[in-house]
């Protein structure tokens, strides 16, 4: 992912200190780019003090946005001293990106009028003059907060997630490989709906994906470099050589349509097909994906695939599709997330073990479905999130909880990780009679903040609280 780049935004009312102006702008620029994100300034003798204070300055910032409309993910609005509003909204109104409203604090023993900032103040009539025209802002807290702080840089933390998530959504492509199964019907999704909120699906007839595998040259110098990449990423030794030659071909395959048509993610019909005709299970190939910053669902869950994004948007991490699988034992709180094998490898214990599916195994015959990596997520904390197209609406749920260190039998198949979730059982209750599928995606980190800002207050989905 690209660095993510602040424009910054100073206000002012004249009769208030300017040399905190002039230190703010020095300030905020180093702490952000110390912070590693890159900073887009007006220059100071542009306006009076280097801030915006009127109408008419306000006009001259929303020009110098316009100008450089493609170089920035959001504005960080920073208010050194009360700012003014009808020159910030004039300035914000078409800004088109998330914007930050930041204030700075006072200091308690520089409270006399050539010290006294009244930013605390200030930010509330910034911030009702944007509710008053309608402009979207996220504002986090404290609500005056220095940028020397740790509290600022999680916040800018956040913030920056935030401009990820709205930049990588607003125009988001997603390829469905392969039809929905037959008896799938958890995974139905309505494409005009994914539409409205400016998500495009393109489907991918599975008979063209076997072919271009099947016309792969087996002496291409890729195909080599793929199968290194494979038999280095997992534990290979088990499996045929021509299975990961198979396999390699397939996933070149897959990222070949994704360059070809431009996808941001996608969903694969991972069964029965690609199992009774090439003798592989894509499960290894999805994880790869996920590793390489394309989200990938199991099962053609498209809407799966677009909650992937948004996670991996804000994580800068992969993401992985899990089944709400089983409870685990009768701890209210926890229950094991579990698929197949196609959770990365990055947020896995160690490395997989790849394997014959033996659910193929006993269905279609030993050798016919090379491809889970089995193994164990590892601990840590995590944002989950799942989403559904119903009557016209995308609605998501998020939610925070971690995978735990408990252990999960040796004899359990697949890659699987013990969830605890506060409030699980009842949260639970509210998925299954809120018509969501049975699958629910993670990536590490929390992150519920910033997608939930991200989905509500700029990009206009809905977010159902469990």
């Amino acid at each position: 992912m690209r660095k993510v780049t602040f424009a910054l935004f100073f206000g002012n009312r004249g009769f208030f200190p300017e040399k905190l102006v002039a230190a703010a702008r020095q300030e905020m620029q180093t702490r952000l780019e110390s912070l590693g994100y890159a900073t887009l300034l007006m220059d100071a003798a542009s306006t009076r003090f280097g801030a915006v204070e009127s109408t008419a300055e306000g006009v001259q910032y929303a020009r110098f946005l316009e100008a450089h409309r493609d170089r920035f993910d959001g504005v960080v609005l920073c208010l050194p001293n009360f700012g003014d509003e009808t020159g910030a909204i004039a300035a914000m109104r078409d800004a088109g990106v998330p914007i930050l409203v930041h204030a700075y604090p006072d200091e308690i023993d520089s409270m006399g009028f050539a010290d006294r900032r009244d930013a605390f103040c200030g930010k509330f009539s910034v911030m009702d003059v944007f509710h008053q025209h309608r402009v979207p802002f996220t504002a986090l807290t404290p609500h005056a907060v220095h940028p020397a702080s740790t509290s600022f840089a999680e916040n800018i933390h956040t913030f920056a997630a935030i401009c990820r998530v709205v930049r990588g959504m607003r125009r988001l492509t997603v390829g469905a490989i392969g039809a929905r199964t037959t008896a799938f019907k958890t995974v139905r999704y309505d494409e005009i709906t994914l539409q409205k909120n400016n998500i495009t699906c393109e489907s991918f007839d599975l008979s063209d994906v076997l072919r271009r595998v099947r016309q792969w040259p087996d002496d291409d110098a890729p195909l080599g470099d793929r199968i290194k990449r494979l038999t280095g990423y997992s534990d290979c030794s088990s499996v045929p050589a021509d299975a990961i030659t198979t396999l390699a071909k397939l996933s070149l395959v897959l990222e070949q349509i994704a360059r070809e048509y431009s996808l941001d993610a996608m969903a694969i019909r991972c069964w029965l097909e690609l199992e009774q005709e090439l003798h592989v299970a894509p499960c290894i190939l999805v994880g790869l994906l996920n590793d390489s910053g394309i989200p990938c669902a199991c099962e053609v869950d498209i809407c799966n695939a677009v909650a992937m994004q948004a996670l991996h948007l804000a994580s800068e991490q992969a993401a992985t599709c899990l089944d709400w699988n089983n409870n685990y034992g009768d701890a209210p709180d926890k229950c094991i997330l579990f698929h197949c094998g196609p959770v990365p490898q990055s947020l896995m214990i160690a490395k997989g073990k790849l394997i014959d599916h033996p659910m193929f195994a006993k269905s279609l015959g030993a050798g016919c479905g090379w491809g889970p990596n089995v193994g164990r997520i590892k601990p840590m904390p995590m944002t989950y999130a799942s989403s559904k197209t119903e009557d016209g609406q995308l609605t998501f749920y998020i939610g925070q909880g971690r995978i735990t260190e408990d252990e999960i039998p040796e004899g359990f198949f697949g890659c699987a990780g013990v969830a605890e979730i506060p409030g699980l059982q009842d949260k639970l209750q509210r998925i299954g009679h809120g018509g969501y599928r049975h699958h629910v995606s993670l990536t590490p980190g929390a992150h519920d903040v910033a997608i939930r800002e991200a989905f509500t207050r700029y990009l206009g989905y809905k977010v159902e609280d469990l």
